[in-house]
């Protein structure tokens, strides 16, 4: 049976300089700043396609949130906190069903790099003392993740056609 939705502590864009756990990894991949953006904040039902955790997403709110599904029946309602096109996007997660966390915000930022774009994302969390452990300790899963996630993505963006 799913766990039911919860919510989390309200957070800003300050507490990705704040929050107790921070995780950042970054890569480059060849692909515009404008495409990976694209394919983060305006293809959102797309992200199934290059981010293996995801199972479903969907925009909320007529595109001011998000809802989604991951791997496992974790389920996230999001809120956009930053859209800059082709630079940044940025949500952080208002409702959960995952144990744990207090609070959660993740950041995409996009900078121009010699043949595509890097990509970072910086995920940002509080919880109790048991999860923060964790998830530093485990930031491996996280980072394969994310690196799993970035190649998916330089596949499809490769595949489509340039608008």
């Amino acid at each position: 049976m799913a766990r039911p939705l919860r919510a989390l502590r309200p957070v800003e864009l300050d507490f990705l300089a704040t929050a107790p756990v921070r995780l950042v990894f970054a890569d480059e991949i060849a692909a515009a700043p404008d495409a990976v953006y694209r394919a983060l904040a305006d293809d959102v039902a797309g992200w199934p396609r290059w981010f293996t955790a995801v199972v479903a997403a969907r925009s909320t709110h007529q595109g001011a949130g998000r809802e989604i599904r991951l791997k496992g029946g974790v389920v996230f309602g999001e809120t956009i906190l930053a859209a800059q096109p082709g630079a940044r996007y940025a949500y952080r997660v208002d409702q959960t069903n995952a144990p744990g966390p207090r609070a959660l915000l993740e950041e995409w930022r996009l900078t121009p790099a010699p043949g595509g774009c890097r990509v970072q994302w910086t995920m940002a969390a509080d919880g109790p003392a048991p999860l923060r452990i964790a998830m530093r300790l485990g930031r491996r899963g996280p980072g394969r993740a994310f690196t799993t996630a970035v190649r998916g993505l330089e596949r499809l963006l490769a595949r489509s056609p340039a608008p």
